[in-house]
């Protein structure tokens, strides 16, 4: 259940189209002759309806009165994100999608479209329809259809996501307040857990496996959650600790976590958990009654609190181990694993 795409240089890939559902000019245009365009042709054979006004130079979207755009783009690169080895084309496809719908779900909106820009090499192309699935599959279980993207060749397969959506209450993480208490979506650790297995050699749990293959965008959440007085919000990419420097450093505040009170998959630390990147949950600041009224614990996604905004900057770590754990986030440019 999770990655895209192919090519030829110098060609112009292919550029797609949507316009508003309620017209009939929603079906594709034709698309030239060229192995690029076969490449994108076999793309819309996976996609099916999924896929709408493919062929243009771009995409119209209509958006709701009182609501406003929210435009994101995530990038997965080969040996970067991810390696071969470790996923299937598929689950590569599924997962750069559902990373980049992520950061809908921590603005609270709902999707209203997906594009993909693939870059393939050749030893990529003949799973292209398999990374499309992928893709497909992402797209499909959050309601976004993909209206648009790109297609060029490369020396390793790199998939640039961009996601759009729309909210009447849109949340960044710079509104967190003194007073607001903490929370955190689902539970923590797993990803990184899958990640040293790999790293060591080794094979990770299937649990382990499946939450860093499979992550899920909380959209259905983030869309209750700015709706019921979150005042800031985002979803950990870059692990806990980092990503809590970031709505301090944005909200101008001092944020505080206690460790020992980290939801986290069984046999990994609140150090371990606090560290663990590639998550996909939110972390939310607002009133305690949002754990009060939380609506989505019967279908087994917990919000937990985890800790406190108060005036002051950074971050302050509570808990046994809590010396053990730098407050910083992943870095692309450094080398060491997340």
């Amino acid at each position: 259940m999770n990655p895209p795409e192919t090519p030829a240089v110098g060609a112009r890939a292919h550029r797609l189209a949507h316009t508003p559902a309620h017209t009939p000019e929603t079906s594709h245009l034709p698309l030239g002759p060229g192995a690029e365009f076969d490449a994108v042709r076999a793309m819309l054979d996976v996609w099916g309806a999924q896929a709408r006004g493919i062929g243009d130079d771009g995409a119209l979207l209509d958006v709701p009165p009182g609501t406003r755009l929210v435009v994101s783009t995530d990038t997965s690169v080969e040996d970067v994100h991810f390696r071969r080895a470790w996923m299937t084309p598929e689950e590569i496809g599924y997962r750069a999608a559902m990373a980049a719908l992520s950061d809908l779900a921590a603005m609270g909106a709902a999707p209203l479209g997906l594009l993909v820009a693939a870059t393939v090499p050749t030893d990529w192309r003949d799973v292209l329809t398999e990374v499309a699935r992928g893709i497909g599959a992402a797209a499909a279980a959050t309601g976004s259809p993909i209206v648009g993207g790109d297609v060029t060749a490369g020396d390793r397969l790199a998939l640039g996501i961009t996601v759009l959506g729309v909210t009447a209450q849109p949340i960044s993480r710079g509104g967190a307040r003194d007073g607001d208490r903490l929370f955190v979506t689902g539970t923590l650790g797993g990803p990184r857990r899958a990640l040293l297995a790999w790293e060591s050699g080794g094979v990770p749990r299937p649990e382990d496996r499946a939450r860093f293959v499979a992550p899920t965008a909380r959209i259905a959440a983030g869309q209750w959650l700015a709706a019921h007085g979150a005042t800031a919000m985002l979803d950990l990419s870059d692990g806990l600790a980092g990503d809590a420097a970031h709505l301090a450093e944005a909200s101008g505040v001092r944020v505080t976590i206690d460790l020992d009170r980290l939801p986290r998959v069984e046999g990994v630390s609140g150090v371990e958990a606090a560290r663990s990147g590639e998550e996909y949950e939110l972390l939310v600041a607002g009133p305690a009654a949002l754990a009060e009224a939380w609506p989505f614990a019967a279908a087994g996604l917990p919000l937990t609190e985890i800790g406190v905004v108060s005036l002051g900057a950074g971050v302050a770590l509570l808990g046994d181990a809590a010396g053990a754990l730098r407050a910083d986030a992943h870095d692309h440019f450094r080398h060491d694993i997340p």
